[in-house]
């Protein structure tokens, strides 16, 4: 019965494992446009346009869970379609335009998400910067 209980607690946790699909070995930073921004369960995903020489490549981009996001103050209105964000993350296994993000910055406000050890946190807005 002990190996039973223990078997099926294993299989769920490499249902949806963050270490299976990403390589945390392995970093990249991406600079982009969101285009879209999916607040679903499990876990949101921030799809981002990404200029590379004349091409432009679509990056599905992956956070903590929405659970934890809502906790700290995330919302579906947080990223909009064109902001401007830079990214640091670590590259999917196997999906060539996939990012688990560690760290996420908006330059334009000063707002910035980092996944730190197991727990997300926010770095709230500056205001905007003045023109002189």
């Amino acid at each position: 019965m002990g190996a039973a209980i223990l078997a099926v607690a294993a299989s769920a946790g490499a249902h949806h494992s963050i270490a299976g699909m990403y390589d945390a070995s392995r970093n990249a930073t991406l600079e982009g446009v969101v285009a879209e921004f999916q607040f679903v369960n499990p876990h949101p995903i921030l799809v981002v346009d990404v200029r590379r020489g004349d091409a432009t490549e679509r990056w599905q981009m992956e956070m903590d869970n929405r659970r934890e996001l809502i906790e700290i103050g995330v919302t579906e209105t947080t990223l909009k379609p064109g902001d401007r964000i830079v990214v640091y993350g670590s590259p999917a296994r196997r999906d060539v335009r996939r990012l688990y993000i560690r760290r996420l910055d908006r330059p334009a406000d000063g707002f910035g998400y980092e996944q730190a050890g197991s727990r997300p946190s926010l770095r709230p807005s500056l205001p905007p910067p003045t023109r002189r």
